[in-house]
């Protein structure tokens, strides 16, 4: 484990996440493109939600590479990486489900929002994140499941629009669940994580 946790800290691999980051929360934005232009702004905020999740991932990439840490885009990072990477890919099985396939695309994000879910996760031995900063991050991600469930605003997935009662039911225990792994693996006292970047 302590070399594995050595390569997650080496310099060249960060930069190599950071840039997949990156161009995966471009990307990311792009995709939500057309909802964005028809989306209230003050709604927008809350509309992209994996682009923003990957977002957060790379201020703490970014922390990382400059020997620090920033508990707070950590949080928001560890609660929504691992939210919207297993939301994703059970929206993607979904459809695949219903339409029986799935374009190419379809496969790709299913594989590219898992590594979103792991990512988050693997450094979370890492993170120092406080109590504060969990709450902060269970606000905004309860909130933004307000925002897309009671206003509408969720990711459209065209096949499962008659599925959105469910889907937005889901949705909230997942929220639930991926602050409770925040919890776990970065509040409670296990003594198991090393301390130091």
């Amino acid at each position: 484990m302590v070399r594995f946790y050595a390569f997650l800290q080496n310099r060249e691999f960060l930069w190599a996440l950071l840039l997949v980051n990156a161009a995966g929360t471009v990307y990311g934005y792009i995709w939500y493109g057309s909802q964005l232009a028809e989306t209230p702004a003050r709604f927008l905020p809350f509309v992209p939600d994996s682009p923003t999740a990957s977002l957060f991932f790379v201020f703490v990439l970014t922390a990382f590479l400059l020997g620090k840490n920033w508990p707070l885009f950590e949080a928001l990072a560890l609660v929504t990486l691992f939210k919207y990477g297993i939301w994703a890919v059970v929206m993607n099985i979904l459809t695949f489900i219903v339409e029986d396939g799935l374009p190419w695309e379809g496969y790709m994000l299913i594989a590219s929002h898992l590594a979103m879910a792991v990512e988050g996760l693997l450094y979370a031995p890492f993170y120092r994140i406080r109590g504060v900063h969990l709450a902060v991050a269970a606000v905004w991600t309860l909130h933004n499941d307000v925002i897309d469930y009671v206003f509408m605003m969720y990711p459209r997935y065209h096949s499962l629009a008659e599925y959105v009662p469910q889907i937005g039911y889901f949705t909230f225990w997942l929220s639930m669940v991926s602050i409770g792994i925040a919890y776990f693996f970065c509040l409670r006292k296990t003594g198991n994580f090393p301390k130091e970047n």
